[in-house]
């Protein structure tokens, strides 16, 4: 007894083409979800916008026309009197050159501590440095005004009072830079430094010639925020600093404000003035921060 194998249904079906155009309804689906979201962009964006652009041009107008009834957004008599009078009125020359010696200095430390700690944290298991981790972490749950006193309390010891160092050296080692290195190293494939550790690459090599390469995005996007946070940081300078020589940019701001009246023209116009270093740093170096390729070295 003989069977033939005969051609099943499917096997038929199977040679057809498989169409790869997207359902209409898919399509549309997609295109309002992508709508929406740019419609919800754009309302937000407007609402952080709006106030800052109108703190912009209220500093070109001159001081009657600020509190004039009806408010208007877009000076009718621009002026720079503001400027030029907060300039005028405040060292701002030698406070730029403090604040940039304080911003700069900072930021270089604090990159490079953040990357060799997220670095250990991230590569290397130990129960001990798991527990440090936990540490840094807990820092974010106290409130900066709570650590204001033991801080200056060691500072003064040091003999660091009324110094750029009683400045720069707390602000150094920051938990939101280690979390974010430690995170961006996880995401590094841990077969990229097995394979430089067969190779022969001791651990200091294998930091600075691939990881630090791999990190040059996190450490961007913490230079910029290291840079912004010392910037606009305001009290900790204030408790420091007694010696009007070596006031920041924020402290010279405050002594602009008087006792009894603040002439807001003067004001606002001191204000955009120290705006302009940011906005500098951020237009420069926000190109540089794109996706790294981390799986690069490694064969598929």
């Amino acid at each position: 007894m003989t069977t033939t194998d005969m051609p099943r249904p499917l096997d038929a079906d199977a040679k057809q083409p498989v169409s790869k155009k997207r359902p209409r309804k898919a399509a549309s689906g997609g295109m309002r979800r992508a709508v929406s979201a740019t419609t919800l962009l754009w309302i937000l964006a407007c609402l952080y916008g709006v106030p800052v652009l109108w703190f912009i041009l209220s500093s070109f107008k001159p001081a009657s026309d600020l509190f004039s009834y009806p408010l208007t957004l877009v000076p009718h008599n621009p002026t720079l009197s503001g400027f030029e009078a907060a300039w005028d009125s405040a060292n701002f020359s030698q406070y730029f050159i403090n604040t940039a010696i304080v911003c700069v200095i900072t930021t270089i430390l604090t990159v490079g501590v953040s990357c060799c700690t997220g670095y250990a944290l991230a590569k290397y298991d130990n129960r001990w440095l798991k527990a440090f981790f936990l540490c840094i972490l807990a820092t974010t749950m106290l409130p900066g005004e709570v650590m204001l006193a033991p801080e200056f309390l060691v500072v003064r010891n040091l003999g660091l009072y009324n110094s750029f160092a009683g400045i720069i050296l707390p602000a150094v080692l920051t938990a939101t830079g280690c979390f974010m290195f430690r995170q961006f190293f996880l995401t590094v494939p841990d077969e990229l430094v097995e394979a430089a550790r067969i190779d022969g690459a001791r651990e200091l090599s294998i930091f600075l010639r691939i990881m630090v390469p791999v990190s040059r995005p996190i450490m961007l996007t913490l230079a910029i925020l290291s840079f912004q946070w010392r910037w606009n940081d305001y009290i900790w300078p204030l408790l420091m600093l007694n010696d009007p020589n070596k006031f920041t940019v924020q402290i010279g701001i405050q002594s602009i404000v008087g006792a009894q009246n603040i002439n807001w023209s003067v004001l606002l116009g001191a204000s955009v003035i120290s705006m302009i270093p940011l906005i500098a740093v951020f237009l420069v170096f926000q190109r540089y921060v794109m996706g790294a390729d981390i799986n690069a070295g490694l064969k598929d």
